[in-house]
């Protein structure tokens, strides 16, 4: 109770003597009625979610999306209700999403001391509910983040048979790729193979003809020698990171790789400019397009 940077109940420490109502009113924020954080405190999903236990008397489990962001997931909408699963009734308040769900006690885990469902039960959840963009990301965070793979879910799928949207779980689970590092580069295979091109290999080790390795790619197939990099805002806006990239271009390409480069801009508001400049260096490369 003494670290108030953590989500608490602002009755109990009222009546331990912890704080006074004064302080309650003029310290902190509440977040949910009687769950309150020090001011100054940024209310991002993990937060949100370590409140929504405390609203439950941590009786509920933490699940979907703030299952994810105690499971170590950065990419979470902070505007996303808190997900608990309940066992009765419950009336939550605005921010706080409850389901009366089935969950094992080997589908649950502790996350940050909280009772958590466990990687491949998140994914299991999110895989049938969010929209499919929406939740391969997801799945590929959480694969990154846990070393959760395809097959945990899969096996913990085949105890549910009953659940709802089980299809939209397996085309969830055949385009997981849990060695993607941000949504802009799960977003960039998304798009690649749902136009149709062959399914690209995430983290490739480029290594030179002594075999250090020199490089570490996003997306590529090596067979071809091609590689796709999803340039953030620090490629542009550091410029040790800028001189870097020109330097690793240069080693690249004198290996004989092709290297194409993508944006914000290019990827969300030209997406067939990417397909178009990837399909024809596959192409140029001998693939069988």
């Amino acid at each position: 109770m003494g670290d108030w940077r953590d989500p608490f109940r602002g009755s109990c420490a009222v009546s331990n003597g912890l704080l006074t109502r004064w302080e309650l009113r003029h310290d902190f924020v509440r977040v949910f009625p009687d769950v309150y954080v020090a001011k100054g405190v940024t209310i991002d999903a993990a937060v949100r979610a370590r409140a929504a236990a405390q609203w439950s008397k941590e009786r509920a489990v933490v699940a979907g999306r703030s299952a994810a962001a105690l499971l170590g997931v950065r990419w979470i909408d902070v505007d996303a209700p808190a997900e608990l699963i309940v066992d009765g009734p419950a009336r939550p308040p605005a921010g706080i999403l409850t389901r009366r769900d089935r969950v094992s006690e080997d589908e649950i885990c502790a996350a940050d001391g909280l009772r958590t469902t466990s990687a491949a039960r998140t994914c299991f959840d999110i895989g049938r509910r969010l929209e499919f963009e929406d939740a391969v990301i997801l799945l590929d965070a959480i694969g990154n983040a846990t070393r959760t793979t395809p097959a945990h879910i899969t096996a913990l799928a085949q105890r549910h048979t009953g659940a709802r949207n089980l299809t939209a779980l397996r085309r969830a689970i055949d385009h997981m790729d849990p060695g993607a590092e941000s949504p802009p580069e799960t977003r960039t295979r998304l798009l690649l193979v749902e136009h149709g091109l062959p399914r690209p290999q995430t983290q490739l080790r480029i290594r030179d003809r002594s075999g250090m390795m020199i490089a570490r790619a996003d997306l590529g197939w090596p067979q071809w020698r091609v590689l796709v990099e999803y340039d953030g805002i620090q490629h542009w806006t550091d410029r040790g990171q800028r001189t870097w990239d020109i330097d690793r271009l240069a080693l690249l390409e004198a290996l004989g790789w092709c290297v194409i480069r993508v944006g914000a801009n290019l990827l969300y508001t030209r997406p067939w400019v990417v397909v178009d400049r990837v399909t024809a260096a596959l192409r140029r490369a001998g693939a069988p397009l």
